[in-house]
């Protein structure tokens, strides 16, 4: 006797629709825009190509965006670690406030988060007329760069490492510490591998927000050749030249280094997520327990 199955029904399309939006999305977004900017960086041959690139202003403006974008990337996930551990762990008056305050350079513009930046740091505002007696310079200067990126890419660290604190079981501290452990211990070995993953993908978003930044830099950095200008500036001012292959050819680089860059964050972060998920495996075989779990890592950080 012939028997029929039919397929369980789904709230979305099958699987060969649901692939062809997805394809199709992602060509009109995404691929078909960049495939048009390698075309027009085409239309150079190598030498145009390596003159565009490889002047020494364009040289002067990737050391001086790849290193600020990183930078700003190092202190926000430091900071905003701490920042995330902060809203998570403790109560304190005006935690509402202080949480929605983070949000705020999603939701500013770049143009007033630059003006207010550079009036707060330059020589007569708020912050510096303080620094300035010190030495210390910050706007329409490189620091004034770094000011920047690092303000507007904070939020992508803490909103990425928030969810993964709140979730985390406190019971692998009150494990940890039960074994003898000390607080510094227990947070290297049992805090910090639960949540580096989470910080690694908020350094990711952060530098990579960072590299393509424009509206809050060009008010704060003071836009000097060979000393304060970014690349996205030297784009722009191509673009206004009617220089267009010479544009593109600026943002194929910046697009093929900072695409490298990310694969090579992400693989790190595949490769420690892979090695947490193995170290929280290898416990006795009945399978571990939060105690077991915390005693195996304990166990790793002596040796």
């Amino acid at each position: 006797m012939t028997t029929f199955r039919f397929r369980k029904p789904s709230a979305l399309p099958g699987f060969g629709l649901t692939l062809g939006i997805t394809v199709a999305y992602l060509s009109l977004v995404v691929l078909i825009p960049l495939a048009s900017t390698f075309l027009k960086t085409a239309t150079l041959d190598w030498s145009q190509f390596v003159r565009a690139v490889a002047s020494p202003r364009v040289l002067a403006s990737y050391r001086l965006t790849f290193f600020s974008a990183l930078g700003a990337a190092l202190i926000n996930a430091a900071f905003g670690f701490l920042l995330a551990w902060v809203l998570v762990r403790y109560t304190f008056p005006f935690k509402r406030i202080v949480d929605a305050l983070v949000d705020l350079p999603f939701a500013l513009p770049t143009s007033v988060a630059g003006i207010s930046l550079a009036a707060v740091y330059a020589g007569n505002g708020w912050i510096g007329q303080f620094l300035e007696p010190l030495g210390l310079k910050v706007a329409f200067t490189p620091l004034g760069v770094l000011v920047a990126l690092t303000f507007i890419g904070l939020p992508f660290v803490v909103r990425t490492v928030q969810p993964v604190l709140e979730e985390f079981e406190r019971e692998q501290e009150e494990a940890a510490a039960c074994l003898g452990a000390s607080r510094w211990l227990t947070f290297r070995r049992v805090v910090l591998p639960a949540a580096l993953p989470a910080l690694l993908t908020g350094f990711a978003l952060a530098f990579a927000r960072a590299l393509g930044e424009y509206g809050s830099v060009i008010f704060i950095a003071g836009n000097v050749p060979m000393k304060s200008e970014i690349t996205s500036l030297l784009i722009i001012t191509k673009l206004e030249q009617y220089d267009y292959a010479g544009a593109t050819a600026l943002a194929v680089v910046m697009l093929c280094v900072s695409f490298l860059m990310l694969l090579l964050i992400n693989t790190l972060q595949w490769y420690l997520q892979r090695r947490t998920s193995r170290g929280a495996s290898s416990g006795p075989a009945a399978g571990p327990g939060t105690d077991d779990a915390t005693r195996v890592a304990l166990a790793g950080g002596a040796q």
